[in-house]
């Protein structure tokens, strides 16, 4: 049985990987076929494939250690634009720091290192980081998605990518306890991806913060409101709006020290209530705020960490 592959052997080590071979650096792509083991219930894969540099606007992987990919990728897209809009999704999972092999992970199927042969992340590197991650992404309202069940990734004793950095989380920077959805930075790139991977956005005013069961719960005043963008927003909903902050309680959260002006407000809606995801001070002035709201309008996103994010842009009269 073959041992577990770390990212360093894929380069490195390459005589060891059965006669594998990267892909050769030049000015043209190189191209020839390959076929997946009988991996995901027999399916076969045998569309022509291509090596191509990272890119750099590629923000997930374009640091992950290794220079080129392999097109398609694991996730079976196509073609470079899918892959930089499909990766945007989960860039904010990084920041969050909650596993040191989440990096790891999702570019071995988002962007795979470029040889001949496919190589997938092994299950327990699936389940540690799954582990790790999947609390984080609930507080925002996301379920671990199905295409990265760990069950369809083979065991560690086949040729495949395991744990690199250990088997615990990362320990976060002490000085990081703001609530999880009240630390995003408002820079533009970070507030598109949010905005895309939200069910609705809102701008609106807070009239109360109460604590309950362990969250924050947000009363919107009655005036002032407006749907930037609605999704599974119901109009019973806007009329009398309320927003939880999930297990927020006992941890800071600045922007709602002082309720005075409006809010940018992010969020899903699960299990029939309204999770706040982000939220932000309207500032009017701002450029990377009004860049981010222009460009939700203005271009389609993404849909992979978000389900059903589709409704009309508009305020409820």
């Amino acid at each position: 049985m073959q041992r577990p592959l770390s990212p360093a052997a894929w380069v490195n080590s390459v005589p060891l990987l059965l006669g594998l071979l990267l892909c050769a650096a030049s000015e043209e792509y190189d191209y020839y076929s390959w076929q997946l083991d009988n991996f995901q219930n027999g399916r076969f894969y045998s569309k022509q494939s291509q090596c191509v540099d990272i890119p750099s606007d590629l923000q997930l992987c374009h640091n992950v250690g290794y220079k080129k990919m392999r097109l398609p990728n694991l996730l079976e897209h196509e073609s470079l634009p899918e892959v930089k809009q499909q990766a945007g999704s989960w860039v904010p999972l990084l920041a969050k720091r909650c596993h040191t092999d989440t990096q790891v992970f999702l570019c071995s199927l988002f962007a795979p290192v470029c040889l001949e042969r496919p190589i997938y992340p092994c299950r327990s590197l699936c389940e540690v980081v799954r582990d790790s991650c999947a609390p984080v992404m609930e507080s925002y309202g996301f379920p671990w998605p199905e295409m990265l069940s760990c069950s369809k990734f083979p065991l560690d004793n086949d040729l495949c990518i395991a744990v690199q950095f250990g088997n615990k989380q990362v320990t976060p920077p002490p000085v990081t306890k703001i609530c999880t959805q009240c630390e995003i930075e408002q820079k533009s790139e970070t507030m598109r991806v949010q905005l895309c991977a939200s069910d609705f956005v809102l701008r609106m005013r807070i009239k109360e913060v109460k604590i309950e069961n362990g969250d924050r719960k947000l009363i919107a005043a009655q005036k002032k409101k407006k749907v930037l963008k609605a999704g599974k927003l119901k109009r019973k909903e806007f009329r009398r709006l309320v927003l939880y902050i999930k297990n927020a309680a006992g941890c800071p959260c600045p922007q709602l020290d002082n309720l005075n002006g409006s809010f940018l407000i992010m969020g899903r809606k699960v299990d029939g209530r309204l999770l706040l995801t982000a939220i932000y001070k309207w500032d009017k002035k701002s450029k990377e705020m009004k860049y981010a709201v222009n460009f939700m309008f203005s271009y389609p996103c993404s849909d992979t960490m978000s389900h059903g994010t589709g409704g009309h842009l508009g305020s409820f009269r």
